[in-house]
């Protein structure tokens, strides 16, 4: 099972669409997950009509309109494991330790918020990925996006893609 991740896109404020890279991920992908900030509804209807599944949560910048079309937090069991998804995680110290406690029943999170790809285990088994962000690099040398595989009930595979400036 091919997975694309993926969050702050923030369009149309950072960018006027998606980068052609990242849209030629999605027939590919099985599953498509958008950590939030997605800021237009446009991006979701786009995802929505191209993505064979999609896993997607909102932002503290995303407004009624999509607080009202996604979940806070979204789970779903993938390939024998347990994902979620969630924008905000809080501080980079005590990560893991804070979202292990939050999310118990998880072995995968796939969060955002940060722009900053982040790719950790927490000491119960937990693992931590934030692709960062396609469309606003903020502080990053490049904008990125990530992809994985479940295989055999384990996440591999797991490529941190950056895109040209």
């Amino acid at each position: 099972m091919r997975l694309l991740l993926m969050g702050d896109t923030h369009l149309p404020k950072r960018a006027g669409r998606l980068p052609a890279p990242l849209l030629a991920e999605l027939p590919g992908a099985d599953v498509v997950f958008h950590t939030g900030d997605w800021v237009d509804t446009a991006t979701l209807d786009l995802l929505l009509s191209r993505s064979r599944r999609l896993i997607g949560v909102y932002g503290n910048n995303d407004g009624p309109e999509l607080r009202a079309r996604l979940p806070e937090v979204a789970r779903a069991d993938l390939g024998g494991l347990r994902f979620g998804a969630v924008h905000e995680t809080g501080p980079a110290q005590g990560r893991e330790a804070r979202c292990a406690a939050r999310f118990p029943d998880l072995d995968v999170l796939v969060f955002g918020h940060s722009h900053i790809p982040w790719d950790t285990t927490a000491p119960t088994g937990l693992r931590l990925l934030n692709p960062g962000s396609p469309t606003d690099r903020r502080r990053q040398p490049h904008c990125t996006y990530m992809t994985a595989a479940v295989t055999g009930g384990r996440l591999t595979d797991v490529e941190l893609h950056r895109l040209p400036r």
